[in-house]
């Protein structure tokens, strides 16, 4: 494993890939599963979700995206292209050669990417609140990016962090490609999602061949909110292979 502490943060675990410097966590043990976060969400505000996950019986693995939470914040442009070749990165430097991959939001572009660029990686595709394409009402987003910045309030990305985050997302654009994808893929989506409309949802599922969609009450964050989680999880849970008896990390 290539990890060291961050200077000046003891204990931090860094991945050095290409031209950053990557913060991951991994909790529980069996086989891996990655998820990835949205637009400048860091995996410590995952964690709930991480350790629910974990508790059904895998490795979960979770890497800040560049721009994001711990890892390094270059100057952008960022690609969601970028992001992925990032995350495969940080894999290969933990010895995963392959894992289940959960992606929400703008973290289920960066998976769709995955299962496309890299399919060898990925065994099976969880793609949640997400779509592969902007779409929505972007402007909530963008209040949401703005918001995030006033005193009190989540959100420690520096403006230009986020700013290229939000671009790469809102210039992604995989539409007519999610064809490409032959890996085993679950949809999960609120019925109430404003920022990635459920329609999107449904064109995911009608363009990769045997997907399953799972539609949840709820709005974009079902995947985080402690009310809506365990039927999140269990809907996973459900479409995941059980645990191996002698489930290796990679």
């Amino acid at each position: 494993m290539s990890a060291r502490p961050a200077r000046g943060v003891t204990g931090v675990p860094l991945l050095t890939v290409g031209d950053v410097e990557l913060y991951y966590e991994s909790h529980g043990a069996g086989d891996p599963l990655v998820v990835i976060g949205g637009l400048g969400l860091a995996v410590t505000e995952m964690r709930p979700l991480l350790q629910a996950l974990a508790a059904a019986g895998y490795r979960v693995i979770a890497v800040d995206n560049r721009g994001a939470g711990r890892s390094a914040k270059p100057p952008g442009p960022y690609t969601i292209e970028q992001m992925a070749g990032d995350l495969a990165g940080a894999l290969a430097k933990l010895g995963v050669s392959r894992a289940h991959v959960l992606g929400i939001s703008m973290g289920g572009r960066i998976a769709m990417t995955l299962a496309m660029d890299y399919p060898g990686q990925v065994d099976h595709l969880v793609l949640v609140s997400t779509g592969p394409r902007a779409g929505g009402r972007r402007w909530l987003v963008r209040l949401g990016m703005a918001t995030s910045r006033l005193p009190g309030l989540r959100g420690k990305e520096p403006r230009p962090a986020l700013r290229a985050q939000f671009e790469a997302t809102s210039r992604f654009d995989r539409t007519g490609r999610l064809g490409e994808i032959s890996t085993p893929t679950l949809i999960v989506h609120g019925r109430s999602d404003r920022v990635a409309p459920v329609a999107m949802a449904s064109e995911t599922h009608a363009a990769i061949a045997g997907s399953r969609l799972v539609l949840l009450n709820g709005g974009h964050l079902i995947a985080l909110l402690p009310h809506r989680q365990g039927k999140f999880v269990a809907a996973v849970r459900d479409f995941l292979p059980p645990r191996a008896p002698s489930a290796a990390g990679g």
